[in-house]
């Protein structure tokens, strides 16, 4: 069905028939706008934004561009349009009708897959919140505060799943998700990532390319979940994930021709001295991105994987593409792990390593974007290439955590580690530095000296367009 704008939530999901549910929801709009105001993104409350807002679920002209202050964005639950008829894929329930209600075996598996999901989209906002403070352009603050808005519609979506289908305990946990808080000691939010800071706009441009394209991944396999309101509701975020992956990879690309920009211009690595930001320092940014979002998709071998995927909850990255029985419980799959101070790809369960092959196809996905960020060098006619660290590289979840790893793939001590973090990972003084780069431009068409201005704006408008209103 259409989304209906005239409900105070807007919705596709015919909220107005389930009046026990809307007055719920409707009694949790509060804590959330109170939540918006307080951990949303800073000083954004007066301002009028070029956002982008969903009008439908089609795969084309599905959104709507307009000028919106930001409190009076309209956060609505949107599911993808069911399919008829539509069967499990995977596990033990292949071929079965997809299920519309919980099955009461699977519910609380199914519970935590819907929380984790729903708590990592309140973090990234917390998280970002103090950026548009040193926001390098109007475009860039326009992006940020679109990212923002959609994890937020994000939240929505989880809660509405939690308040629709798991009764009291589904409303605690949605009361829960609010009351959490990224980086909190006493209440933090679940997954390490999402307690990381995000001090600076470089932090956010490799936070979206990296992480968010974990959210990809992990979006991806729950919309294969035999719980079909689950699926349809991830299949419709997965459209708007795409802007926030566009984001870090245009985002970071924009840098690495800004720092090629300079080096060329003043015959120099050192382009620090020039306000850019030197690619060496970069390759560190992302080897500590790209580490920490590898931890996102846990232990190389998992008995929960291997149990939400034979309940047909959590399938794999496009699943019915997969040549295989879909159900995996004789077949193998390689996995690198260290053994006995070596490192060993072996064959193990393919169950047990449903983790390892959804970083296995993250990890591609990665590199094809650090190959065009390369290209970008190439043609500047720059002998410098990024790369990304061998996935045991500060590692602090798996098999991984318990030793250390040089980016190469080569054991080192802890003593080593130690003397040498300093030249893969951002040190604090250079961290500093970054900051120190961080000055507001909101002069229309303007850019900060370390990133390029993109190739083109947002909705087919001119660069020099006023994205942000004051």
């Amino acid at each position: 069905m259409p989304i209906d704008y005239s409900e105070a939530i807007p919705n596709n999901v015919n909220l107005a028939g389930d009046r026990r549910l809307q007055r719920a929801l409707e009694q949790w709009r509060p804590g959330f706008l109170e939540w918006w105001r307080e951990m949303g993104p800073m000083n954004s409350q007066h301002r009028e934004v070029y956002l982008r807002t969903a009008t439908s679920v089609d795969a084309q002209g599905w959104a709507t561009f307009g000028y919106v202050k930001m409190p009076e964005y309209r956060w609505g639950i949107f599911l993808a349009e069911p399919e008829a008829d539509r069967k499990i894929a995977f596990g033990a329930h292949r071929g079965d009708l997809a299920w519309n209600e919980v099955p009461g075996e699977y519910r609380g598996a199914l519970r935590r897959l819907v929380v984790t999901q729903g708590d990592t989209e309140p973090a990234s906002v917390e998280q970002q919140r103090h950026l548009g403070a040193t926001c390098p352009s109007l475009y860039d603050l326009r992006n940020l505060f679109q990212v923002n808005v959609e994890e937020a519609r994000h939240l929505w979506a989880m809660v509405y799943l939690l308040h629709a289908h798991f009764g009291r305990d589904g409303r605690e946990e949605a009361e829960a998700l609010l009351r959490r808080r990224s980086g909190n000691s006493d209440n933090p939010r679940i997954l390490g990532a999402f307690n990381e800071r995000t001090p600076d706009w470089l932090s956010y441009l490799m936070f979206t390319y990296f992480t968010d394209r974990d959210g990809k991944y992990q979006l991806a396999s729950l919309a294969e979940s035999g719980f079909d309101p689950l699926a349809r509701t991830c299949r419709f975020m997965l459209t708007e994930e795409a802007h926030h992956m566009f984001v870090g990879e245009t985002g970071v690309g924009r840098v690495v021709r800004r720092t090629c920009e300079l080096m060329r211009e003043h015959d120099t690595d050192a382009v620090g001295q020039y306000g850019g930001i030197d690619l060496k320092l970069l390759q560190k940014y992302l080897n500590f991105h790209y580490s920490v979002s590898l931890d996102l998709f846990g232990s190389e071998l998992s008995t929960n994987a291997a149990n939400y995927f034979t309940m047909g909850l959590k399938g794999r990255f496009n699943e019915e593409s997969r040549d295989d029985d879909h159900r995996l419980n004789e077949a193998r799959y390689a996995v690198e792990r260290p053994i006995d101070g070596k490192i060993e790809r072996r064959e193990e369960s393919a169950l047990l390593a449903l983790n390892e092959n959804l970083r296995d196809s993250y990890a591609a996905d990665c590199a094809r974007g650090v190959a065009r960020w390369n290209k970008i060098i190439q043609a500047a006619g720059i002998d410098f290439e990024l790369v990304l660290p061998h996935r045991g590289f500060n590692r602090k979840i798996g098999d991984w955590s318990a030793i250390k790893v040089g980016p190469a793939g080569e054991i080192i001590s802890e003593a080593d580690w130690t003397a040498r973090a300093g030249e893969w990972l951002p040190t604090t003084a250079e961290r500093e530095f970054v900051g120190s780069l961080m000055r507001s431009v909101v002069a229309p068409g303007k850019f900060a000296g370390w990133i390029a201005p993109p190739a083109r704006g947002i909705n087919h408008q001119p660069l020099d367009f006023e994205y942000v209103r004051p």
